[in-house]
């Protein structure tokens, strides 16, 4: 009776060797699978391909047929990729700086709305101590939280018209980027409403110009200004003031060049009020060989005693 299975091919002597060797023919690459099933010839026992035709043995590995290795599964093509989607190297950069200036700006206008805040001396009723175009850092906490204290020095709004008026400034181009700037804190305050002295009489302090030697007393007690410019003698100008609540009285340390409380007795006695008052001022900032923490020079008031 025929049989009904095709005939097992018998190995080939070279490919004998080869399965001896514990060797076997490559499977079916994915390229030929695609193609279609392989049969073989029952006769030559060889390969049939897709074609109809058959592949000849191969002539140094035994019989199996040399065929491209199929690639491996999970690995990654090298082919170059165009760069779709990855974001500019520029951009990135652009977005970081942009983020470090918001922030910056906004710590700046945070710290001179609550904190510091920066202004420049215009003149010089303030010399030795504060030279003309220095750069100061003004504490905002002074008088409030902070009380305010005899030889501190304080920056305060012109609300008695102390000051001469100024005709407005024309706007140039970039006017408003400066306006901008020194909204936020990152310039000093150019504007003239506001003036720099030192306070000498806090709110029931009897001040008096002067004594036989010339001196300033408070409460009765005689003071040795070591602030005032040394190079000028000051000139006497007679007063005798007792300060009211919620007042300071102010000098400046340049005596001989400030016009200060002594020169404005019609208008509101002389006296600032403390709600004018921005704050003390702490640093000079500006320029940088002059940069140094502004004192109150307790030393000269620690034997005045207290106002009624």
């Amino acid at each position: 009776m025929p049989e009904n299975h095709a005939r097992t091919p018998e190995p080939s002597r070279d490919g004998a060797a080869s399965e001896s060797a514990g060797y076997t023919a490559d499977p079916v690459t994915a390229d030929a699978a695609a193609a279609g099933p392989v049969s073989s010839d029952p006769v030559t026992s060889r390969p049939v391909t897709p074609d109809g035709g058959t592949s000849a043995p191969g002539a140094s590995d035994g019989g199996a047929e040399a065929r491209p290795a199929a690639p491996v599964a999970g690995r990654r093509s090298t082919a170059p990729q165009d760069g779709t989607g990855v974001p500019s190297q520029v951009f990135v950069w652009l977005k970081e700086v942009a983020t470090v200036v918001v922030i910056a700006v906004v710590l700046s206008f945070l710290i001179k709305t609550f904190l510091f805040r920066a202004f420049y001396i215009p003149s010089e009723s303030m010399v030795s101590t504060l030279d003309i175009n220095d750069r100061i850092f003004v504490n905002l906490l002074v008088p409030e939280p902070f009380a305010i204290s005899r030889g501190d020095v304080v920056v305060f709004r012109d609300t008695q018209g102390w000051l001469a008026e100024t005709p407005a400034k024309e706007a140039g181009p970039f006017t408003w980027v400066q306006d901008g700037l020194t909204f936020v804190g990152l310039l000093p305050d150019n504007s003239e409403q506001h003036l720099v002295k030192r306070v000498i009489g806090l709110p029931g302090d009897k001040v008096i110009c002067c004594d036989d030697g010339g001196k300033l007393t408070i409460n009765g007690s005689r003071i040795n200004e070591t602030y005032v410019n040394a190079a000028e003698t000051p000139q006497i100008r007679a007063f005798d003031v007792v300060v009211p609540e919620g007042k300071v009285w102010v000098m400046g340390d340049n005596r001989n060049h400030s016009a200060d409380s002594r020169s404005h007795l019609d208008s509101n006695g002389g006296f600032v009020d403390l709600v004018d008052v921005e704050g003390r001022a702490a640093v000079i900032a500006w320029p940088l060989n002059r940069v140094t923490v502004l004192g109150n020079y307790p030393d000269v008031f620690r034997n005045v005693p207290a106002g009624k």
